[in-house]
């Protein structure tokens, strides 16, 4: 072996031990117990107060934990929990629920209201960050599924500028969103899968 080559497959094994080290999906598993109440099982939320973190970016799952501990995004909740965490257990967590797979929320979205949240997702380039299907990217999160209701509330916050850790991009569109352009986006949101 040339001394090329050994070099590469040296760094070749550095980056998959450290992104083992990175994410523990079992660790995570036996981490996320404590977020079955509001989350579900597997990270599918009962409830529209409450995201469904199932088959979401595990980059952006673990942003958020780290935007929460350090006060970018704020909930008294997810604070105090994310508070508690170090980073291995954000980036096992965010690994976890990654890996579950998204089910249906059972939510029946309106026929109207997709093809409107359609054309405004498409007169707003939504595809453009959250990528076609609504599927995320890195630190921009999958919307595909969402429960409307956490949808809305989202975008409410960013129009009302009480989210902010989204470096301006989301607080800006927001501004141009009518509640009936909210409640379409939700909708259509909640429709893909």
């Amino acid at each position: 072996m040339n001394f090329r080559a050994a070099v590469t497959s040296l760094f070749v094994l550095i980056s998959l031990c450290a992104g083992a080290q990175a994410q523990d999906i079992e660790a995570g598993k036996k981490k996320a117990e404590a977020c079955v109440a509001c989350h579900g099982a597997s990270g599918n939320s009962a409830s529209g107060m409450f995201p469904t973190l199932a088959g979401q970016n595990a980059r952006y799952l673990y942003l958020q934990l780290k935007d929460y501990k350090e006060g970018r995004r704020k909930n008294p909740m997810m604070t105090a929990v994310a508070g508690a965490l170090e980073k291995q257990d954000m980036h096992d967590l965010a690994a976890y629920f990654a890996s579950q797979k998204q089910e249906r929320t059972g939510f029946k979205a309106e026929p109207e209201r997709i093809k409107a949240g359609a054309a405004k997702a498409e007169e707003s380039l939504c595809a453009m960050c959250h990528m076609g299907g609504m599927s995320g990217q890195n630190e921009i999160p999958r919307l595909a599924g969402q429960h409307p209701d956490y949808v809305m509330t989202q975008l409410k916050n960013f129009k009302a500028r009480e989210r902010t850790n989204d470096a301006g991009n989301m607080t800006s569109l927001a501004q141009t969103l009518s509640e009936e352009d909210i409640t379409n986006l939700a909708h259509w949101i909640s429709s893909l899968y």
